[in-house]
């Protein structure tokens, strides 16, 4: 055969590559990310046929990811493709810097750093700096990025921006001024006295913001949720607590089902007794306006004594769920400091009345996002809590729904997790990043339906410094994307192929272009919130990276290599100090194991488990005392051993009985 025609038929075969990628893409790869936890509902799913648990348990750092930026990050990242620059990954910063990074190299697109000054310090001791907390929201039909900044003045504003997210330049009109345009029935926006923590959600044309107040629970903050007109910004509405505090603290910010918006509301002051918009789940309707009817909120009857103890029912942000076959079937959770988990109709919230259904959980809840998913087995929501576990719980298809628990793991750190799955139903892994001092800082992953350790975190490589508490983790492509100080790290399972632009994405000459954002008239006369960008802020040469844009798909995305090795399984020994409700469960070593996960049952089969006992993590040891027992019971405990390459197999199964008394 000639050079000529095998190069041709290779095209041919890269083009046709390519189409049938496309066309499978929908129902297999997760595209663009828009959001906070990729959809309105902040379930956290992410659909990528590369996340299968063999190739989960192989995922790795990729190294020739540069992702370099400045400033600490508490928002996650988001992924966008489509323009004319090839695939980018978003990040944002406290230092009020932006970046669109290129995808698979990492290095800048375009940047934006001159928005304006961060908040050193703020008076009731929020991060230093404090710029661009919540994760933004990106429309894709006008291509434009939205986010808040809090911008150092005299005085310091909350902004609200609009840029191109093909370019970073600002959208004429933009940014709005918050304290100047927002306004709930005679209660002011202050900015010094707001802090802004939730991710963003675009709900039928308008982009809806929540704040909440600064760490230390002082100043005269509201609960806020300020919504602004992509396509009118001088439209500005907003609804705030009644009473002084109730903020919004979570990281998932607003949720959706698409019509109507949905909030946890904190611990409020000097109410009097009298219930103010405090410790409640708000549905808001679009602008946003609240109605007040109790169709329209929901508040737990004691929620007096969790103002009094600072017990916030507000610690998690509203999470959507949908519970086929349930009655109600249409749910919004909400997660408190009191650890309980609380659902509620939210086609009726009901008032100030008991919850459609209710649980102890364990552990304190805040800050953070939970996740919500469905498998053969039924539906789930999962969390991290401040007690060091990642939990999960499953709905019941009944009338009324129940809370059960399903599984619960030992992870450090205080993060929000996320989940992938191959189709929507299948392959259901939870992922948490172990963030701050307290945790490893590393990924980890769980088996969606039993908690099975998936990863474990991986070596030195995939270790990520300056891990933020709150964040979590994006998906698309194959990939991992999460943001941290100064960095954002991508991971990649193998044979993820590589993100590639559209067909349309070619660099031109205008690439290289300056921009000078003009100040609106609108906002108020201020030095930094409209500082004209020069060419640091500018898309650069990076654009040609996507020239070769049929000869990336090459990796063929169905190969599965061989895994590494996991561990043998390890040999369960007698148990020892049996007592009427505790035991000790022992278990030989095994050679390589960085980890054990220990079941206990009341029956041989495991069919169902000791609450906490279910592939519960004990570490790298051989020995767990188990207490909280029934006496005069027998018990059935078994074990397997995890390393960072998965899981091994179960070990063989002790009996044991718990002493009369």
């Amino acid at each position: 055969m000639s050079r000529g025609r095998m190069h041709y038929r290779i095209r041919i075969f890269s083009i046709l590559f390519v189409s049938l990628w496309s066309a499978v893409l929908p129902a297999n790869a997760q595209v663009n990310v828009t959001q906070e936890h990729n959809n309105l509902s902040r379930d956290g799913l992410y659909i990528d046929a590369a996340f299968t648990p063999s190739a989960a348990a192989n995922i790795a750092r990729d190294l020739t990811f540069d992702g370099t930026i400045s400033g600490n990050v508490y928002a996650q990242p988001l992924y966008v493709e489509g323009g004319p620059n090839g695939p980018m990954v978003i990040a944002l910063t406290e230092s009020n810097n932006i970046y669109a990074l290129n995808a698979t190299t990492g290095l800048p697109i375009w940047s934006r750093t001159d928005i304006g000054p961060p908040v050193p310090t703020t008076p009731c001791g929020g991060f230093n700096p404090t710029g661009i907390t919540g994760t933004p929201v990106v429309d894709l039909a006008s291509r434009r990025l939205f986010f808040d900044a809090l911008i150092n003045g005299s005085p310091t504003k909350h902004f609200i921006y609009s840029l191109n997210v093909d370019t970073g330049v600002t959208t004429p009109g933009w940014p709005v001024d918050v304290n100047a345009k927002a306004v709930y029935n005679g209660i002011p926006f202050v900015s010094l006295a707001q802090e802004e923590r939730g991710g963003l959600a675009l709900v039928n044309g308008i982009v809806y913001i929540s704040y909440s107040g600064y760490v230390g629970d002082c100043g005269n903050y509201h609960g806020w949720v300020v919504g602004v007109d992509i396509n009118n910004p001088s439209n500005v509405n907003g609804w705030a607590t009644t009473a002084i505090g109730g903020g919004i603290w979570g990281h998932g910010g607003v949720a959706s089902d698409g019509t109507n918006m949905f909030v946890v509301t904190g611990n409020t002051f000097n109410t009097g007794g009298n219930w103010m918009g405090g410790e409640a789940i708000i549905r808001l309707q679009a602008g946003p306006t609240w109605t007040g009817q109790p169709s329209d909120y929901w508040a737990p009857t004691n929620w007096l004594s969790l103002d009094n103890s600072d017990t916030d029912l507000g610690g998690v942000s509203a999470t959507v769920i949908d519970v086929p076959g349930a009655t109600p079937s249409q749910l919004v959770l909400a997660l408190g400091k009191d650890s309980n988990a609380y659902l509620l109709n939210r086609s009726n919230l009901g008032g100030i009345t008991t919850a459609v259904a209710q649980a102890n959980v364990g552990g304190t809840n805040r800050g953070t996002s939970a996740v919500t998913y469905h498998t053969s087995q039924g539906t789930y929501f999962g969390f991290h809590n401040d007690a060091g576990a990642v939990r999960a719980y499953r709905i019941t298809a009944t009338n009324p729904p129940t809370i059960t628990f399903a599984w619960s793991m030992s992870q450090n750190g205080r993060g929000s997790p996320w989940v992938t799955t191959t189709d929507g139903t299948n392959n259901m892994i939870v992922w948490y990043a172990a963030t701050t001092a307290s945790g490893d800082q590393r990924l980890h992953a769980y088996d969606g339906d039993t908690g099975a350790v998936i990863y474990a975190g991986g070596g030195a490589n995939e270790l990520m410094a300056g891990t933020r508490q709150w964040n979590t983790g994006m998906v698309a492509r194959g990939r991992i994307y999460f943001g941290a100080d100064n960095k954002v790290y991508a991971f990649r399972v193998p044979g993820a192929p590589t993100p590639t632009p559209t067909a349309t994405a070619t660099a031109t000459a205008t690439a290289t272009a300056t921009f000078t954002p003009t100040p609106s008239p609108k906002v108020s006369p201020t030095p930094t919130p409209t500082a004209t960008a020069t060419a640091t802020a500018t898309p650069t040469a990076t654009a040609t990276a996507t020239a070769t844009a049929t000869a990336t798909p090459t990796a063929t995305a169905t190969a599965t290599p061989t895994a590494a090795p996991t561990p043998a399984a390890p040999r369960a020994l007698n148990a020892s100090n049996v007592t009427a409700n505790s035991f000790t469960a022992n278990w030989s070593s095994v050679s390589g194991a960085t980890g054990y996960g220990l079941d206990v049952s009341t029956s041989s089969s495991f069919v169902n488990y000791v609450p906490g006992y279910a592939n519960l993590d004990v570490g790298n040891v051989t020995s767990r005392n188990v207490s909280g027992l029934a006496a005069n019971t027998f018990y059935y405990y078994r074990l397997r051993a995890y390393n960072g390459n998965g899981t091994g197999p179960d070990s063989n199964v002790i009996r044991t009985k718990t002493r009369p008394h």
